[in-house]
């Protein structure tokens, strides 16, 4: 749950390619969308941006502090995004930027009709649970971290937008597409796993999401979820992947790996007992679980974590 993806970064321009050392700008305009990417090399503060539509702002290197909405600054790193609504001016400071330590980013101002026939269609085709949902860009949820769908999804439309290709129109329009779509996935997900508190009692999936957070440690079984959802069992697994991307296993999965890692945290445990205590019944598939997750085995884990506090 705490793993950021971050994009892979497109190479830097050299000093005589910049035309300014604050946001120098270079601009890819495609049927439904411009890709910007700025590089900015020196601090600075109080730089102000603004688009006519609506923007997906992603970091790809370095640090900003950005300012929206006339509230105050909150940092903004490499594996988050930001959505910005068309009209809204963004205040930006860099604090840290140098040449040694640039910083740069995209932001990718995608045509309103276009986000318009995206949602139409998902509402249309592929309908919310709960009857008194739909599909939307949540202005709200304006600030989060990439998932690993995100992050890969913004790498392929970053390359397919700065290829020579005649139908790169064509391909660009598919990838974003998707990327409109995981995008309202994840902030289905930010909403409701991160509020479920707040909507269990009128979205059935809020409701799961408790249950799972009650009984993380006990056998969970998708039978027992359906029935609590009142959905049959194929109906409540499709929808579930259909509205947050991911599956219900996958997200028990997650949420026990979350909880494993503070249990791996404290050197009186083993990991034998951070596997069972979570509520994985097979040591292999907790190492290769979260191997995937994290990118390390939970014996690297623990000794990083080990090794930093001995530090």
């Amino acid at each position: 749950m705490d793993q950021l993806y971050k994009l892979n970064p497109p190479s830097l321009l050299s000093v005589k390619e910049l035309n300014t050392l604050v946001e120098n700008r270079t601009v890819y305009t495609l049927e439904n969308f411009e890709l910007n990417i700025f590089e900015t090399h020196q601090k600075s503060e109080d730089v102000r941006l603004k688009f006519n539509n609506l923007v997906l702002t992603s970091m790809f290197r370095g640090k900003k502090v950005m300012r929206l909405f006339d509230e105050n600054g909150f940092d903004y790193l490499p594996g988050e995004s930001v959505i910005v609504p068309e009209n809204e001016e963004m205040r930006i400071d860099f604090p840290e930027a140098t040449f040694e330590n640039p910083t740069q980013c995209l932001a990718l101002a995608i045509d309103r009709e276009k986000i318009k026939e995206t949602v139409d269609l998902l509402n249309e085709k592929f309908a919310k649970t709960e009857k008194n949902e739909v599909w939307q860009i949540d202005l709200e949820t304006f600030h989060i971290k990439n998932s690993l769908e995100i992050s890969s999804t913004i790498d392929r439309l970053v390359n397919v937008s700065r290829e020579n290709n005649k139908a790169k129109d064509l391909f660009a329009d598919f990838t974003l597409n998707e990327l409109l779509i995981r995008l309202m996935q994840t902030q289905a997900r930010c909403l409701i796993f991160d509020n479920y508190h707040k909507y269990q009692g009128n979205n059935r999936f809020a409701y799961i999401i408790h249950y799972i957070k009650e009984h993380l440690t006990e056998k969970l079984s998708i039978d027992k979820l359906s029935d609590l959802a009142c959905m049959s069992k194929p109906n409540f697994f499709r929808q579930f992947k259909k509205e947050f991307g991911l599956t219900p296993i996958d997200y028990i999965n997650q949420e026990r790996l979350y909880f494993a890692k503070k249990i791996l945290a404290d050197p009186r445990q083993s990991i034998a007992d951070a596997c069972f205590k979570a509520g994985f019944n097979n040591l292999n598939y907790f190492f290769i679980l979260f191997k995937k997750q994290e990118g390390i085995t939970p014996n690297t884990f623990k000794r990083n974590i080990l090794e930093h506090t001995n530090a």
